[in-house]
């Protein structure tokens, strides 16, 4: 199968692009050329730009037909509508990289399916959703079959470990030499991880399937734990002693540290689960990666690559830790 990966050298797009690379496919990437490619095995590069309009039309229809094209760079309406009027007419099937961010922080019901409503509060799922409609359109109007996927939390090789106060370096630093960290909440709050070689899998069981024609699908681990099994698993991965966690309540949290916390702010506070149930029915998908094999690769890249910041070279965590220590006082 001919497949055209828009993407392909970052933590989610590299695993797909291998997936279909091992599959045997004949695959072409197009990006910037701005990040290395960690691939192996035969592929084409092409260098193209999102922004160049007309030189990346030119690019795509450059070959006149693909069997499957996967979008896994548009974010705002103005690329996928780029991206659609290019594959118009010379790709069977569009895979869309959207995003659980599409769906409204709290949902209505949990765990999530991909038929709830689309309400999203902040700039990201906002103009993924847009994106969406307009794939949506293009294949209403016979342009091509439309696939969307949308992953929740990836981590895997290469990334960052999320954390309550993601802008602040050091975390697993922390977590290594045994000093108190952060969670937001109580800790009892439910989320989900997944490794992108599993989320990579669901792409690729889409791309040319006719079971995945038209539909949507989460792409979501199905480990669900709450934000204190989440560091206890990590300090397992890590070989040592859970640190004391530090719960802040999210209002306080955000006020003390808003930068910091923003992403508690827009979705950390709530529940990051969703149904895998369709994915499972019309793929047999399942998880592979448990959380601590998967985390356990990542840390250990993280290492090998020099990738972790040392805890004291941020004295903001412990800024904030002393602010609301400060402000618990006060209240008692």
């Amino acid at each position: 199968m001919k497949v055209l990966v828009i993407g392909g050298t970052g933590l989610l797009s590299t695993s797909v692009a291998q997936l279909l690379i091992n599959r045997g496919d004949a695959v072409t990437l197009m990006n910037r050329g701005q990040t290395p490619s960690r691939l192996t095995g035969q592929f084409r590069h092409w260098m193209g730009d999102l922004n160049d309009t007309e030189a990346v039309t030119a690019l795509i229809r450059s070959e006149r037909s693909w069997d499957c094209v996967i979008d896994m760079i548009s974010s705002l309406p103005e690329q996928a509508n780029l991206v659609s009027s290019a594959c118009g007419g010379i790709t069977r099937q569009l895979i869309f990289c959207s995003t659980t961010s599409v769906y409204p922080k709290p949902a209505d019901y949990y765990p999530v399916r991909e038929e709830h409503s689309r309400n999203a509060a902040f700039a990201n799922g906002i103009n993924k959703a847009r994106c969406e409609d307009l794939y949506r359109g293009a294949e209403s109007r016979g342009q091509f079959v439309c696939t969307i996927i949308r992953p929740g939390h990836i981590y895997g090789e290469t990334g960052r470990v999320l954390h309550s106060l993601g802008r602040v370096p050091g975390f697993l630093d922390r977590v290594w030499h045994g000093k108190p960290v952060v969670v937001h909440g109580d800790g009892t709050g439910l989320w989900s991880a997944l490794h992108a070689d599993d989320v990579a899998s669901l792409f690729v069981a889409a791309a040319g399937n006719p079971a995945a024609f038209g539909g949507v699908y989460n792409a979501a681990g199905e480990e669900w734990m709450t934000w204190d099994q989440y560091h206890e698993r990590l300090a397992l991965v890590m070989g040592v002693a859970v640190p004391s966690l530090i719960h802040v309540p999210v209002e306080i949290l955000c006020a003390i540290a808003p930068a910091p916390a923003d992403q508690v702010r827009r979705s950390l506070q709530y529940p990051g689960i969703y149904d895998m149930a369709r994915a499972r029915r019309d793929f047999h998908w399942q998880q592979t990666i448990p959380f601590v094999e998967g985390m356990r690769r990542t840390i250990r890249w993280l290492q090998e690559h020099d990738r972790i910041e040392p805890w004291d070279a941020s004295p903001e965590y412990e800024q904030i830790i002393l602010a609301w220590r400060a402000r618990r006082n006060c209240a008692t």
